[in-house]
């Protein structure tokens, strides 16, 4: 990857992380480096997820019950814990889009004024 292309890349806020965990876990149970990766790649590699954010993260939403997770093997044979969304997980993942939403909405505004 070029300087340029690193420059470009965007360190994520915790609520948007967690929120892109979640968008992401709505696809099927994934490991967390499966999670950072397709969050990467969805964003076309601007958006980084950094191991030290991620796994913190993870911890904190499998406590307030918004994912589980459980030890597979990986497609590789190496155990690691996959994680899937839950219920509860899912409907935190609604008000967090719906929240979103309006949060782009009123800076699109703020940046473009009529």
């Amino acid at each position: 990857m070029s300087t340029e292309r690193e420059a470009d890349k965007i360190e994520l806020l915790q609520g948007t992380l967690d929120m892109l965990i979640l968008r992401t876990l709505l696809f099927g149970p994934a490991h967390g480096h499966a999670v950072a990766h397709a969050i990467e790649r969805g964003s076309d590699e601007v958006l980084q997820v950094e191991h030290g954010s991620l796994y913190p993260a993870l911890h904190r939403m499998r406590q307030q019950g918004l994912i589980a997770a459980e030890w597979k093997l990986t497609e590789n044979k190496q155990r690691a814990r996959y994680y899937r969304l839950t219920a509860k997980g899912k409907k935190a993942l609604q008000a967090e889009q719906s929240r979103w939403n309006r949060m782009v909405e009123a800076i699109a505004r703020v940046m473009r004024p009529a």
